[in-house]
């Protein structure tokens, strides 16, 4: 099993899926885009490809964001979806799953930035894949926007501040608006990278400060991808 991470900053970088990754033994690549590392010419020895988050959207362009192109990606994303790859976008790359397949992002309700509860619906309590989460479950969140719908796809879970948490674009082809992959070192980082975001956001009511960030377990909802992810490779093999 060979994973892919397109990461776009420093500061949201693999975090626990990287752990799972190599606890399971699975080899890793990496496209860090903001060291001017390039995507993947080709996707041969690609099974599952993570993009990750970032503070860019899916309209920022190469002139504003020069290690950031959103054309490329997509079309990356496009390849993998159309060859059967399992994709897995997180927040940033959750919205360009959903730009791949036709369906615009949009801008949350709310800014949520910390750990707060995320409901399941009816399709995600049906769904295998989540039926471990319990619902509500807390997960962890730093974003303005979220994915577009497309007519094919299952909303899986939902927060009070955003509709739009979990969505299943297809069986192998998931966008998690929400970060189940924080865990505190990396959450050091974007503590570090986002002073002003913080302050500037103190009177939001799904922004937690600095204080409360470092506080939050990041354990449970670790474990909870890991399953989700064990469960993914499980399907993707038996698509093989």
């Amino acid at each position: 099993m060979h994973i892919h991470f397109v990461i776009h900053e420093l500061f949201e970088g693999p975090g626990a899926f990287q752990i799972w990754a190599e606890t399971r033994g699975y080899s890793i690549g990496y496209s860090r885009v903001y060291a001017g590392e390039k995507l993947p010419l080709s996707i041969e020895g690609i099974d599952l490809l993570i993009v990750l988050g970032g503070p860019q959207s899916p309209s920022t362009t190469v002139e504003e964001c020069p290690h950031f192109d959103a054309v490329s990606e997509i079309a990356l994303i496009n390849k993998c979806i159309k060859a059967g790859k399992a994709v897995l976008g997180v927040c940033l790359g959750a919205q360009l799953i959903g730009e791949a397949l036709g369906a615009k992002y949009e801008h949350s309700p709310e800014k949520e930035i910390g750990c707060f509860p995320i409901t399941l619906t009816e399709e995600g309590k049906r769904s295998c894949k989540f039926s471990h989460f319990g619902s509500p479950a807390v997960v962890g969140h730093w974003h303005n926007d979220m994915p577009g719908l497309t007519e094919e796809c299952k909303v899986i879970a939902y927060s009070e501040a955003c509709p739009r948490q979990i969505i299943e674009y297809q069986n192998l082809v998931y966008g998690f608006q929400c970060h189940l992959e924080f865990n505190h070192e990396l959450m050091e980082l974007l503590i570090e990278n986002s002073v002003a975001e913080l302050s500037k956001s103190s009177d939001h009511r799904f922004v937690q400060q600095p204080e409360q960030l470092r506080k939050n377990d990041y354990k449970v909802m670790n474990e909870n991808l890991f399953i989700f992810l064990d469960k993914l490779v499980m399907d993707y093999t038996k698509s093989e």
